[in-house]
């Protein structure tokens, strides 16, 4: 099994407060994620973000085809970090860390997702062909977006 990284760095210029307020509410995740994937929360968002918490979803990642795709909420430090690992879904393996740090001009966002793909050789050709593609543009979405809500410390 592969394990493939990506990590992200993003400022915003709002407080540490703000962040944390609208990245621990599980429902603000339609807002930031692009609509081609249909996603789809079931359950788990009547709280704010806490360790053991289990969201589900429904998803089109690829090909238009429905997956259910749940996670747990492993790790989670308020105003700080918290870590959301896939239990069923499209990967084999999803580590996702969300660190926020505050900086002179608002706040520095950091993820460092861990991933790996199902089905051998054919899921790293596919990863190859399209799927690392797809998971960096989803973040590159949730970057303009975030843009948009809260504005931009680097003059975008």
């Amino acid at each position: 099994m592969r394990i493939h990284q990506l990590t992200v760095r993003q400022n915003l210029p709002i407080s540490l407060e703000e962040a944390w307020d609208f990245f621990s509410s599980p429902d603000n995740l339609n807002l930031i994620t692009p609509e081609d994937m249909s996603f789809q929360i079931v359950s788990g968002v009547d709280k704010k973000t806490y360790a053991g918490q289990i969201i589900s979803y429904k998803i089109k990642p690829v090909f238009n085809i429905p997956m259910n795709w749940v996670t747990e909420i492993t790790h989670c430090v308020n105003h700080k970090y918290f870590i959301d690992e896939q239990r069923f879904g499209p990967y084999r393996f999803w580590h996702h860390q969300h660190h926020f740090k505050e900086t002179e001009s608002g706040i520095l966002m950091k993820d460092i997702l861990h991933y790996a793909l199902p089905f051998g050789i054919f899921g790293e050709l596919l990863g190859k062909l399209m799927i690392h593609e797809k998971v960096k543009n989803i973040f590159n979405y949730r970057e303009q977006r975030l843009y948009e809500i809260f504005g931009s410390s680097r003059g975008h």
